[in-house]
């Protein structure tokens, strides 16, 4: 300890007049002391003023500045030292040291900004202004091909210092990504792949930049994806794979990478790694399994990646992720469900699949999971099947193999997400299949449901499509008995406030279904059409300039049709009509200044 107060006193005075000799050794000291006890050291080394000393210790011509940034990349691993440092005014001459030549001298600059740059927005800040990012991409780029051991040493250093100078800040990420360091990092990768520290740096650094939208498009002008895949085919240990996975996971959201990712052979890769954890109960062994199968699922959300692995529905891959559905894992089933909902994204597709007999697995798969089941696989297997019924060839088919009831089964739940598949899968069912709408439409407690779920205020998505699914009931069925079901659960009210909602397409599916309702059973619903205001939202539809024509067109059909009620004649009288429909006379589209003409004659009549 005393050698050590020596040394500080000495070093204050030192700078001024001192041989290079003295100056040394008070500097081991230094760095003895260090090694011994980093945090009192620093301490002490703050205590007594030493750092800003430092600060005219860093030149060039100095043989003592190597140990100088030695020192002071040490204190820089406390937190409480960097930004002493950086107010110490060390960061300008450190930036200034990496044009010079000397290797170790470098490696210990590099060190220094890395360590001051942790975690430290005053420290990433300083070496911004001094412009040190620019300096150390350069270096970068022109060690990139050397495979001595100074260089990787000096390249792990220097990709470390990148990876703290950006790290959660998107600012500085954009700006390396400008100075194009990406394709150098993925140059590095290839050329030095055999060294784990340099390796696991630049996977960092990756991990890093990878979250900007800015980064994919340049990655996917790189070799990533085989060198990625490369090197994931060597790892052993599961962090290293984990380090890997946390890369390739960002990557793979990119549609170009992914096409990449599956032609380098990532996939074979993924099911080999489901093959050998799907029996293990070890936490890596489970995790390793989760995300394997959710980077499969990944990869299938692109539209070519898709196709070149389903291959016509030939391709192993898609028979091997078939094989999961029927497993006891549920991250297996969840991953094959949704992978089946990937694969079903076109026609043709969704026909093979249903004519290959996956619908009875989805619903076996849904059949383990009423009670008490997996809302994730729930969630996913609704899904798979809401896409396969988006054929007009697999709605009957499907339907007749049961899978409106399997379905059914699930009206008990309290999940809103299980809620909104279930409701948009019963919709793609039943268009233009009459006889099944008209079916479902009759079952009491499913338009209860649907009538309480229209009133979910908290999740916008169950409300539209339960608005959608009782419209759906009435268009499709067009049957009376549908009708008088859904005025004696109290559907009407939510038709009619569906016609006011902000999307044209389910504002036009309530008035067709208001429509149908006034033409089969206008006595049956006729005080449930006056108390929620009907007549009146029409005036609105028709006199607001912006509502689109097909909504002004299916707007006069339904006044039409409501002058067959007394009291609903009267108030469409007490309202001006006339005058809103003469205007749309000279309506630009033809179709709305017809029906202007024919709903004018009826109100002429009418009045």
């Amino acid at each position: 300890a005393d050698n050590l107060s020596d040394a500080l006193k000495k070093l204050k005075i030192t700078t001024t007049d001192s041989t290079a000799d003295s100056l040394e050794g008070c500097l081991d000291c230094l760095l003895q002391a260090l090694a011994q006890n980093n945090m009192e050291t620093s301490e002490k080394i703050q205590k007594s003023g030493v750092l800003q000393v430092f600060a005219g210790l860093l030149t060039p011509q100095s043989s003592c500045t190597a140990k100088v940034a030695n020192i002071i990349a040490e204190v820089a691993r406390n937190e409480f030292m960097r930004n002493p440092c950086v107010e110490a005014g060390l960061i300008p001459p450190l930036v200034q040291l990496l044009n010079c030549k000397d290797q170790e001298v470098l490696l210990q600059t590099g060190r220094a900004l890395g360590n001051i740059c942790y975690d430290s927005h005053e420290g990433r800040n300083a070496v911004d202004h001094a412009g040190g990012a620019h300096v150390v991409v350069d270096h970068l780029r022109s060690l990139c091909s050397k495979t001595d051991p100074a260089s990787e040493k000096l390249l792990t250093v220097f990709c470390g210092m990148l990876m703290n100078y950006s790290n959660e800040n998107d600012t500085l990420q954009s700006q390396l990504i400008n100075m194009g360091v990406i394709p150098t990092l993925v140059k590095l990768l290839g050329i030095h792949c055999q060294n784990a520290a340099l390796t696991e740096m630049c996977l960092v650094a990756f991990g890093n930049l990878a979250e900007l939208e800015s980064s994919k498009e340049q990655f996917a002008y790189t070799n990533i994806a085989e060198e990625l895949v490369k090197l994931f085919k060597k790892q052993i240990e599961h962090d290293k794979k984990e380090m890997i996975f946390e890369v390739l996971a960002p990557l793979a959201e990119n549609d170009v990478i992914k096409l990449q990712l599956v032609e380098a052979g990532l996939v074979e890769c993924l099911l080999e790694i489901v093959q050998k954890t799907v029996d293990s109960d070890k936490e890596d062994d489970i995790a390793e399994l989760k995300t394997a199968s959710d980077l499969m699922v990944l990869l299938l959300l692109g539209d070519e990646s898709m196709q070149k692995l389903f291959e016509g529905g030939k391709g192993s891959v898609f028979q091997r992720v078939l094989s999961w559905i029927p497993s006891n894992s549920h991250q297996l089933q969840l991953a094959g469900a949704l992978a089946i909902a990937n694969f079903a994204r076109n026609d043709g597709n969704c026909i093979h699949m249903v004519d290959n007999g996956i619908v009875q697995k989805l619903m076996d798969l849904l059949d383990r999971h009423v009670e008490d089941g997996n809302v994730t696989v729930q969630h996913a297997a609704l899904s798979a099947l809401r896409n396969l019924a988006i054929p007009v060839v697999n709605k009957a088919k499907m339907l007749s193999a049961g899978v409106a009831e399997a379905v059914l089964k699930f009206l008990r739940s309290e999940m809103p997400p299980v809620q909104f598949k279930l409701l948009g899968t019963l919709r793609m069912l039943i268009d233009a299949q009459a006889e099944a709408a008209e079916q479902l439409g009759k079952n009491v407690k499913l338009v209860e449901r649907l009538v309480e779920w229209c009133e979910a205020k908290d999740h916008a998505g169950v409300m539209g499509e339960s608005n959608r699914l009782l419209s759906a009931l009435i268009r499709h069925s067009k049957s009376k008995d549908v009708i008088r079901t859904i005025v004696q659960s109290g559907g009407i009210k939510h038709l009619v406030t569906m016609a006011t909602s902000e999307h044209v397409i389910m504002q036009n599916e309530a008035l067709v279904a208001l429509a149908l309702i006034a033409a089969l059973e206008l006595v049956t619903a006729e005080k449930d059409l006056e108390n929620a205001q009907l007549v009146q939202i029409l005036h609105r539809l028709l006199s607001d300039d912006r509502s689109a024509p097909e909504i002004k067109y299916n707007s006069m059909v339904l006044i039409c049709a409501l002058i067959g009620s007394e009291p609903l004649q009267k108030e469409v009288q007490s309202m001006a009509f006339l005058e809103v429909i003469s205007k749309l006379r000279s309506h630009e589209n033809k179709t709305v200044a017809q029906q202007a003409s024919l709903t004018e004659q009826r109100l002429a009549v009418e009045s």
